[in-house]
């Protein structure tokens, strides 16, 4: 948690003046944030916009391949970092060998300077979760969880490592505005898929009211957190697509009334500027979609992979996609700026290289 103490001034222009007199990171010791005004990138020709705070993200990180994007991410001066699942690639019921992956990954200088820099959280998919598509049936769930909560520096005393499944939730709290990330568990608790033998398609949705993905103890935790929340952002993180429901591939439309059930939550809930990040693709992509009671679009941030993309990757349907796809290696960013109440999404190559962006204002 950050505290800080400031004094603003206003003139007739509008313009304020801050002088910074605290800024102290709790248990981490003392530190100073310097705001990022200029471009997001090095190189970028992308429009320059005050950035109050920063969150860098991604998903599909296999040790076993060189990731050429963790020098990008710490230029791009993160407030955060966000694990969008997919995080190593274990695929395996041993949970000594998928702690000794995590292991390998911390030692990867790159990423071991991003975690001394910045704050690491995250969520899980079904590769770091142990087997692929695996959901609620996965025999060493609960060994995994605690790989991964080691994975995540969660402190062995922590009340998170008798919880079942990882859902959690952290606020950032500047002088003017704060972000709240809330990060689903789409693993743990999510229920068998509908094979699709009348297609070329992986899965089919379930009949309607068919299945979970969350389960109904992270649902009413979901509820009190959108509920409760007075951020001027929420994020909210899922390891697959939220909106995109068309491939075939996992997603939530593979569940319709669990899809329904989270748009319905998150208009009723009233809560200020709320967008989905999500992974596991292999390609990146924004999609947005109009929602009933809702004051604005949805927007689903999709960033993936950032060691292997599908480069082949010709089309897909996806009736909510906004702009191009993305099927190189890349990062997201998310960039706000809470007077103007806008945020800057962006995929981010090797090199700093914008691949494509979005602006939204709330």
């Amino acid at each position: 948690m950050e505290m800080a103490i400031f004094v603003g001034i206003k003139n007739e222009q509008g313009m304020r003046t801050m002088i910074y007199v605290l800024s102290c990171m709790l248990l981490l010791g003392c530190k100073t944030r310097q705001h990022n005004n200029t471009s997001v990138v090095k190189g970028s020709e992308t429009q320059n916009m005050n950035a109050d705070f920063t969150i860098a993200f991604g998903s599909c990180n296999k040790t076993s391949i060189e990731n050429v994007l963790w020098d990008d991410v710490l230029t791009a001066k993160p407030d955060i970092w966000i694990w969008g699942g997919d995080n190593i690639y274990a695929d395996t019921d041993d949970v000594a060998e998928i702690a000794r992956m995590y292991e390998a990954q911390d030692r990867v200088a790159g990423y071991r300077k991003l975690a001394s820099t910045v704050p690491i959280i995250g969520t899980w998919d079904d590769h770091d979760y142990g087997e692929n598509d695996a959901g609620t049936e996965f025999a060493i769930k609960k060994e995994s969880q605690q790989a991964f909560m080691d994975f995540m520096r969660v402190p062995k005393d922590s009340p998170k490592r008798k919880q079942e499944g990882i859902y959690t939730s952290h606020e950032y709290k500047l002088w003017n505005g704060s972000v709240k990330v809330i990060v689903l568990d789409t693993r743990y608790f999510r229920t068998a898929l509908t094979p699709d033998n009348d297609s070329d398609k992986r899965n089919k949705p379930n009949a309607y009211g068919e299945g979970t993905i969350l389960g109904e103890t992270q649902w009413q935790w979901l509820q009190k957190e959108l509920s409760g929340s007075t951020a001027n952002f929420t994020i909210l993180v899922s390891s697959i697509q939220v909106l995109s429901n068309e491939h075939g591939w996992e997603c939530w439309g593979n569940f319709p009334h669990e899809a329904d059930r989270l748009k319905k939550l998150i208009a009723d809930s009233g809560v200020k500027g709320t967008l989905v990040i999500s992974g596991d693709r292999h390609i990146s992509e924004f999609s947005q979609a109009n929602i009933p009671g809702l004051a604005y679009p949805l927007i689903d941030f999709t960033s993936s992979g950032l060691t292997h993309a599908y480069r082949d990757f010709k089309e897909e349907a996806n009736p909510f996609r906004i702009g191009e796809v993305v099927s190189t290696e890349s990062f997201g960013l998310l960039r706000f700026d809470f007077l103007r109440r806008t945020v800057q999404l962006v995929m981010v190559g090797d090199d700093g290289k914008v691949l494509n962006e979005l602006y939204r204002t709330y």
